[in-house]
């Protein structure tokens, strides 16, 4: 049998997406668990976000695997966004500054999250940046897409910031083309 004739549609949704799917979806009816995610954004009160995310699968031992869902899923409760978006994590930066990538802020933003040496110091750094996305873009993040960046930053930080830092520049080659 050939599996070539199988389309991306068909695929079964990774353990990522039916993640991000599962807490949208909670957190469009459950103001509670909302509340609870939102607090994993802050070390002092993660812990209260910790029944959500195990019930949900994630190894919450291991800080490296924990964090970066406890980080996207208090951006995602803290965004009220009904579906995961499309915008990447650097086209997003850019965007948050009204000058674009030529803005002194928004290189500044990059290059302190470019700059982080592990997983924990990046998902610090990211907090306060997403707050900041979601304040200032109108398109919502693509969060499968940062979630799959955050889980490899254990292991292939450097690709990661690569591609962070691809997302945001192409954007200034875009604007300057038009």
């Amino acid at each position: 049998m050939s599996e070539t004739n199988i389309s991306q549609n068909d695929m079964p949704p990774d353990r990522v997406t039916r993640f991000v799917s599962m807490v949208l979806d909670r957190c469009a009816t459950d103001k509670g668990y909302a509340a609870r995610l939102r607090r994993a954004d802050n070390p002092d009160t993660e812990y209260q976000s910790w029944e959500a995310l195990a019930a949900l699968g994630i190894n919450l031992e291991k800080e490296y695997m924990r964090l970066p869902y406890a980080t996207v899923a208090a951006a995602m409760a803290r965004s009220k966004a009904q579906q995961k978006g499309s915008m990447s994590l650097g086209r997003a930066i850019a965007r948050c500054y009204e000058e674009g990538n030529t803005s002194d802020q928004a290189k500044a933003k990059l290059r302190r999250l470019l700059a982080c040496e592990d997983v924990a110091e990046t998902c610090r750094i990211l907090r306060p940046l997403l707050t900041l996305i979601q304040s200032r873009v109108s398109i919502p993040l693509d969060y499968v897409r940062l979630l799959n960046q955050l889980r490899r930053m254990y292991w292939r930080g450097q690709q990661v910031k690569a591609q962070w830092a691809q997302e945001f520049y192409s954007k200034a080659t875009e604007e300057e083309a038009a």
